[in-house]
């Protein structure tokens, strides 16, 4: 009892140290008007409202959930700094030479910076991990493990992420102070949830009542919306054109998008891929689709000098964590593994192989039945 009381008297002191958004306020007759989607958050109420988008892209790019949580309330100040009021912009993400969405500017490193702005907090969570999973100068992250938050903090202060001196100590701090690293193990929702009620004794079913209201505010983006700033700026995806008719059927395998330097590009389950010809390696296929061999691998869970072979699937951006058909499960044919349905369904691999409990290098059994969904 005596443990529980200090547990909660110590967490409700570091209540006092706030993050604080990296961009300063601007002056009040500059100010714009909070975007319609803000609404103010206590700590415990942006981190229940978002944690489960910050595992999902864990389990879809392989960033630890407590980093992004962490980077989102390090640069937001839990959703309160005026990027995220008036932009939507949790991360503080600047417009580069890529962005061809709305753009907002303001003071930062220089007077006139230039911010991206987002239709949506998920829009903002996704360009995140889009902005760190495709960036060349952020690939030697993910060497690290998903459970290695230090390394992560580290790795972004080297890579340049931010200007401050101390923002790898900054990062690790709000992710212990927060508990965020529970988000990154298996099961870390429910493990996260517990430790709110257990040691915090917080009443989770009053947090999900105040994040209610922020939801009804605005609602996630579409299939069509949430295409890849990767994707959606090369020559060969014209995404109002592609999406014309609201998505393509997760179950239509075969449906050319379009096509890029003798390649048709296919979409599976959300997500853009190519048919191997013969001759072909993850270093020319790099150049084509202006993405590292590294990455290219990566997207289709492949490490080390593996070359592909003549009618390989290769996905040109990350695979999803889920299946959006129909199907449920599926019958395993004769000589398919894990691998071979990850790529038939554009689900990533290790999502698969934890949904249905079994190790990636099993062997499966003709006609055994796996789990999708």
């Amino acid at each position: 009892m005596l443990f529980r009381i200090v547990t909660i008297l110590l967490f409700t002191l570091t209540q006092v140290v706030v993050a604080v958004a990296q961009v300063n306020e601007p002056d009040a007759d500059k100010a714009l008007a909070p975007t319609e989607e803000w609404v103010k958050l206590t700590p415990e109420e942006y981190i229940y409202r978002w944690r489960a988008t910050a595992v999902d892209n864990m389990e879809v790019y392989g960033i630890p959930a407590s980093i992004t949580m962490a980077q989102a309330i390090l640069e937001s100040g839990f959703g309160n700094g005026y990027l995220a009021r008036v932009a939507n912009n949790h991360f503080c993400i600047k417009c580069k030479k890529s962005w061809t969405g709305r753009t907002i500017t303001h003071a930062d490193d220089s007077p006139d910076d230039c911010f991206r702005v987002y239709d949506s907090v998920e829009e903002s969570f996704e360009d995140h991990a889009n902005f760190l999973s495709s960036g060349q100068r952020y690939e030697f992250l993910f060497a690290y493990d998903t459970d290695d938050y230090k390394s992560w903090a580290k790795g972004l202060k080297q890579a340049g992420y931010a200007t401050a001196p101390d923002y790898a100590e900054r990062l690790i701090g709000v992710v212990e102070r927060y508990s965020l690293h529970l988000l990154d193990k298996k099961n870390g929702i429910e493990l996260y949830d517990k430790y709110l009620a257990d040691e915090l004794g917080v009443d989770t079913e009053a947090l999900v009542g105040n994040v209610e209201v922020a939801d009804k505010q605005h609602s996630p983006t579409s299939d069509m919306e949430v295409a890849t700033t990767e994707l959606g700026n090369r020559e060969y995806v014209d995404i109002k054109t592609a999406y014309s008719d609201k998505g393509v059927d997760p179950n239509n395998f075969r449906v050319t998008i379009n096509s890029h330097k003798g390649y048709n590009v296919y979409r599976v389950n959300g997500t853009y891929y190519i048919v191997a010809n013969q001759g072909d390696t993850f270093e020319y296929l790099g150049e084509l689709f202006e993405l590292s061999p590294k990455m290219l691998r990566r997207f289709n869970d492949l490490k080390g000098s593996v070359q592909p072979k003549e009618g390989d699937v290769i996905y040109i951006e990350p695979k999803m964590a889920r299946w959006s058909g129909e199907e449920i499960f599926h019958a395993v044919a004769p000589n398919q593994t894990m691998y071979d349905l990850s790529q038939m369904y554009g689900i990533r691999l290790k999502a698969l192989v934890r949904l249905n409990k079994a190790y990636k290098g099993k062997e499966l059994v003709e006609g055994q039945t796996i789990r999708l969904r």
